[in-house]
C-alpha cells in the first residue's frame, strides 16, 4: 500500500489504486468539513446536546484519523487503525442524525464515508506488520 519513489502507483494488490482513492478521499472530506465547514458542524453538535469539549475531542480525533490515513500511503501499518477510528465516527455520526430525525439526505455524506473507511480497513488488514 506504499507509494516508492520513482513510481506512479502504490505496489501490491490489485485494488490498491482504488483503496488509495478512497483512503485520500474520505482524509480530504473529513479535513474540509471540519475546517471549512467548522460552523456548520458545531450547529449540528449543538443540535445534537453535545457539548464543545466532545465537539472538539471528537474534531481532533477525526483530524488526526484523516491525517494517519493520507501518511497510510507511505506508511501502511496506520491504514487500519486509522480506518477503523474513522469508520466509528461516522457509524456514531449515522446514530446522532436518526436521534434528532435529520432528513435521509443528511445522512448520505457519512453514510458514503462509513463504507469507504470500511472498505479501507478491509483492504488494510494484514498491512500492520
Amino acid at each position: 500500500m506504499a507509494f516508492t519513489r520513482g513510481n506512479a502507483l502504490p505496489q501490491g494488490r490489485t485494488m490498491e489504486p482504488l483503496v488509495a482513492v478512497a483512503q485520500v478521499v474520505v482524509a480530504l472530506s473529513v479535513l474540509f468539513v471540519w475546517v471549512v465547514r467548522l460552523p456548520n458542524v458545531e450547529k449540528e453538535f449543538t443540535e445534537y446536546g453535545l457539548s464543545d469539549v466532545v465537539r472538539n475531542a471528537v474534531g481532533a480525533a477525526k483530524i488526526s484519523a484523516a491525517a494517519l490515513l493520507l501518511a497510510g500511503l507511505w506508511y501502511p501499518g496506520l491504514v487500519l487503525p486509522a480506518a477503523l477510528t474513522m469508520a466509528v465516527f461516522m457509524l456514531f455520526a449515522q446514530y446522532f442524525h436518526f436521534r434528532v430525525r435529520h432528513p435521509a439526505s443528511k445522512y448520505v455524506a457519512s453514510l458514503v464515508l462509513l463504507l469507504l473507511s470500511l472498505f479501507v480497513a478491509w483492504s488494510a488488514r494484514g498491512a500492520m506488520a
